[in-house]
């Protein structure tokens, strides 16, 4: 907001305390300096200002600090001040000059306005959470998504109110709190609905999940991988994201995700791999999907995770929560990988069960991840526990970070080739009813 400061301090410089000459030498001729303030009194959120100068010689403008901004309009001056980012009071000046006659207007900001909270939790109910206000000035409040209210009472306190969730999955929103050109954002965070079809884990809560039953394509929570082959493991196939020869790598049909893989017109070989909440991922908690896996030599399906802010292959850790090569029909594999366990050292820490229909009927393939171990299941059975050795060692454990959940169809490659390819398998699809996320209440 702009003020103009008008002439509530017209006086003369040498009446003035503030202005005066800067030469302590031979005193300079002196030059009449009037300004129509004595001071500036800013708002934390900064602001432009404007006060009028007399002076019957040439003058200029200017400030010893960073955060103000002093500009000359004859005779006018301009004056825009930053936000304070700190919670106290500073002090500044403007100062008008003249040969060596000086007029100094002082400047004092207010401190930077306080919020009790800027993180706030829901219940899927909804519910009104108030935050306490600090602030020497007038402040405004702006939720960013209608399912979000605010309510200012009394300049120093503000009611957050969150709608009812009645959609599956975890949504977030922002509440944007500004004083002039300052801004405070409040996180909101608000739990899933609870779905009377999905039963959660004892003691967990569904966040996130994935049934695959609107549209025909992945939601934009799905990342695709863009591959050549042998980028990964002397894979064979192009990861693709869309068409090929009017096919789709990735499809949802009768409440199912597809992943397609086959052979192009081209020659070369096309299939999905793709990420959800790649740039999010999660810390900790469970997570299953349902899952049958296509059979013949050359495939390679899989449901894994890796960790979301990358890093170097081992020691960035990897949780594989079901593998099956078609090389070995029905045999599904949990595994994990880190620097000090893993299977190019022959190391990896790993369990296998044959359950005789993994290629003909759908399987629930899952992980408990804890602060404390992972523990990976088969059907609801326990099928491997890796416990966390509490060094606090990333060789042994660096599974403490974000995770995201993967899911793939790869073509050949090491393990999926090690008895060769058979390309008469394809089209072979990796058919997904639905991927879930759970995290502790």
């Amino acid at each position: 907001m702009k003020k103009n400061l008008g002439f509530i301090a017209f006086a003369l410089m040498t009446s003035l305390a503030a202005c005066g000459s800067d030469s302590e030498t031979e005193p300079a001729a002196t030059v009449d300096i009037r300004t129509s303030v004595e001071n500036i009194e800013a708002p934390a959120g900064g602001g432009d200002f404007n006060f009028n100068v007399v002076c019957d010689k040439d003058w200029s403008v200017y400030s010893n600090e960073a955060w103000i901004h002093g500009k000359a309009s004859k005779p006018v001056v301009n004056v825009s001040i930053d936000v304070n980012p700190e919670p106290k009071e500073r002090k500044g000046s403007v100062i008008v000059k003249s040969g060596t006659s000086i007029c100094t207007v002082p400047v004092t900001q207010a401190a930077l306005m306080q919020l009790s909270s800027t993180s706030l939790s829901y219940a899927s109910a909804g519910g009104a959470q108030t935050i306490s206000v600090t602030s020497s000035g007038e402040w405004t409040a702006e939720a960013a998504d209608n399912w979000v209210t605010v309510e200012k009472k009394d300049n120093s306190s503000l009611i957050i109110t969150a709608a009812a969730n009645t959609v599956t999955q975890e949504r977030k929103s922002t509440v944007m709190v500004k004083e002039g050109k300052a801004e405070i954002t409040v996180n909101i965070v608000q739990d899933a609905a609870e779905d009377t079809d999905i039963k959660a884990p004892e003691g967990y809560k569904l966040v996130w999940h994935d049934e695959f039953n609107e549209g025909q394509t992945l939601s934009s929570d799905w990342t695709h991988e863009q591959w050549k082959p042998y980028t990964v493991n002397n894979e064979l196939q192009y990861y693709v994201n869309g068409e090929v020869g009017g096919k789709r790598v990735t499809e949802l049909k009768d409440g199912k995700l597809n992943i397609n893989c086959f052979k192009g017109s081209d020659g070369n070989i096309y299939s999905g791999r793709i990420y959800a909440k790649v740039k999010e991922g999660w810390k900790y908690g469970y997570f299953e999907a349902r899952i049958m896996v296509p059979g013949g030599r050359g495939t390679w399906p899989a449901f894994w995770m890796m960790p979301v802010a990358g890093g170097t292959w081992p020691d960035c850790g990897e949780i594989d929560i079901m593998e099956e090569v078609g090389a070995v029909p029905n045999e599904v594999n949990s595994t994990i990988h880190c620097k000090a366990y893993n299977h190019v050292l022959n190391t990896q820490k790993s369990a296998k069960k044959n359950i005789g229909t993994a290629e003909t009927e759908y399987h629930v393939y899952a992980c408990e991840w804890t602060e404390q171990k992972l523990v990976f299941y088969v059907d609801g059975n326990e099928l491997m526990t890796f416990n966390n050795d509490g060094k606090g060692n990333n060789d042994t454990w660096p599974f403490n970070k974000p995770f995201f959940p993967i899911l793939n169809l790869a073509w050949g490659g090491d393990w999926g080739g090690m008895k060769g390819v058979d390309e008469n398998v394809l089209p072979a699809t990796m058919k997904v009813d639905y991927v879930r996320v759970f995290q502790k209440k």
